[in-house]
């Protein structure tokens, strides 16, 4: 969550009172101003704002709160439109009845919600199966609020079984490090950060595919390396790290130091797309079946098709799970074990998840997580076509073929193909305008393109590429279930048509259409700084890992 600031509510409130386009109105009105006929008949219509920051002494009709708040969230994007984000926006009816239905369940409960309980369990049993679980190891794991918590918690795991060891051997334990790309998501950045951990952020290049470098691991790993976060997928390009090329780089530094370096996988989205697609990791290995994966992330509400706020952490055996992080709890009757950084977090959404496993299964998720990739292949050659732009991410090319060669070479896809034809990815998206265009076009800024199509709705961003690439821009669009093949179409009409009009178009800045919040409580919700003003902000983008759009 961001940091917000006090606002005092008085000097806001004076200063709206005060404005002049306040001042030929009157603010007078008695207590039956509560009840109202209508929503728009409320005081809330003309005579007076809604209170924001200050809880108001009468309160207002239910009907009437409702219409309000509602209107004033229409000005938010639509869901799902917002090809920003891999979060997913739809359920089944049936599902969010479930959700509904159990809204007030707390997790924190397990005595009073056995069945709710017993659904969490049957998801830990499934996922760690769809992850290689072994014969002769008993996984065991967790919901969490999100893949942060889980990544968290599973690099926590990580330091205390080195500690132990360390403390074991009688050596030094005070400068633990972990690695990661460049290209990771904050989260992990902020695991090594608030639990003091060296993070050793190693950097993406376009000849490692913008993805961690093995050859860089082998260079920075030592003995107080707790472990290596490797990331099925990458949330800039959606290309899958190589874990078992780095899983046989620290098999062979054990074999000459005997320090053993376990990999945990942040497979935030590609651990509910890899078990599923023909694809899979593109043939190497990449979750349990490799004995130096120890512990394995994913979040339920990206591919596992479930809304926001429920993520798992699974660990190959419960060995590998130090014992005094696990909490005993006696609460409310009954004794529970509990290895958590939240206590009471919502329960709706692990039912929902045992839903979507049960009435989807292997096939069904196979067949969703094979329509947003084709999808994907389409769109990506779609724009390869245009000879406009250039893709970055290559899930669209065949395998092991990584740069377009020619787009007069471009073909769309056999009605018998699948994802296994390709290069192993997430349905991603990341493109930029191609060189020759840029040549042709030196006045189109291609942030416009992403500003454009923002009026007819998409939310596709415009960002640079982790430090090191960082001159490099690319839009990205992340293909959900949502992305219909008729929506689709219409999407690689949209951009056709917003890159012919800025082609045609004299030179002009669109920045200051970026869209934005301009209310007060812009000003003091966050200490950041918006698009415009990136190169005020107090670390520069060289400087670790910044947020990836996610």
């Amino acid at each position: 969550m961001s940091l917000a600031r006090h606002i005092d509510p008085d000097q806001i409130i004076q200063s709206l009172h005060d404005h002049p386009s306040k001042a030929h109105k009157h603010h007078a009105h008695t207590k039956n101003a509560v009840s109202s006929a209508t929503p728009y008949s409320s005081r809330y219509a003309s005579q007076q704002e809604i209170s924001k920051f200050k809880i108001p002494k009468e309160g207002a009709p239910a009907d009437a709160v409702h219409q309000m708040l509602k209107d004033e969230l229409d000005l938010d994007g639509r869901p799902n439109l917002n090809l920003a984000s891999f979060v997913g926006t739809y359920m089944e009816r049936e599902a969010e009845a479930l959700m509904v239905e159990n809204l007030s369940k707390n997790m924190s409960d397990a005595d009073e919600y056995p069945a709710m309980m017993a659904m969490h369990a049957r998801c830990v049993s499934i996922i760690s199966h769809l992850w290689g679980v072994q014969k002769g190891e008993t996984a065991i794991g967790s919901a969490t609020t999100g893949s942060s918590e889980a990544i968290h918690l599973g690099g926590l795991a990580m330091k205390r079984r080195w500690q132990e060891k360390r403390d074991a051997e009688g050596k030094d334990k005070s400068k633990p490090n972990i690695i990661m790309g460049s290209n990771a998501q904050v989260a992990l950045e902020k695991f090594a950060r608030y639990f003091e951990v060296e993070a050793r952020i190693l950097d993406v290049s376009e000849k490692s595919l913008y993805r961690l470098d093995p050859e860089l691991v082998k260079k920075n790993i030592d003995e107080n390396t707790i472990g290596v976060f490797v990331i099925m997928g990458s949330t800039y390009t959606g290309h899958y790290e190589p874990v078992e090329e780095i899983s046989k780089i620290l098999d062979e530094y054990e074999a000459k130091t005997g320090n053993d370096i376990p990999i945990h996988v942040d497979a935030a989205s590609g651990g509910f797309i890899a078990p599923f697609t023909y694809a899979q990791a593109g043939g190497p290995k990449w979750n349990f079946e490799l004995p130096r994966v120890k512990s394995i992330n994913t979040s339920g509400h990206k591919f596992g098709l479930v809304y926001a706020g429920v993520g798992w952490i699974i660990w190959r055996d419960d060995s590998y799970l130090p014992k005094h992080l696990i909490f005993e709890l006696h609460y409310l009757g009954g004794t529970e074990e509990s290895y958590t950084l939240n206590f009471s977090r919502p329960g709706a959404q692990i039912i929902a998840q045992y839903y979507n496993l049960i009435h989807l299964g292997f096939d069904g998720f196979r067949a969703i997580m094979e329509n947003c990739m084709s999808n994907a292949r389409l769109l990506s050659k779609s724009l390869e076509a245009t000879g406009w732009y250039t893709c970055v991410s290559d899930i669209h090319r065949k395998k092991g073929e990584h740069v377009l060669e020619d787009a007069k070479s471009i073909v769309f896809g056999k009605e018998d193909e699948t994802s296994a034809d390709y290069n192993a990815g997430l349905p991603v998206v990341a493109f930029r305008l191609s060189d020759s265009f840029k040549k042709d076009f030196s006045h189109v800024k291609q942030e416009s393109v992403s500003t454009l199509l923002r009026t007819k709705q998409y939310i596709i961003p415009n960002y640079p590429l982790p430090p090191k690439e960082d001159k490099t821009e690319i839009l990205r669009v992340v293909v959900r279930e949502s992305m219909s093949l008729d929506l689709l179409d219409r999407l690689i009409t949209d951009i056709i048509a917003v890159t012919e009009q800025l082609m045609n178009s004299d030179p002009m800045d669109l920045s200051a259409f970026q869209p934005g919040s301009t209310g007060i409580e812009k000003q003091h919700q966050s200490k950041g700084v918006d698009h415009k003003n990136k190169h005020k902000a107090k670390r520069p983008m060289s400087k670790g890992v910044h947020r990836a759009v996610c």
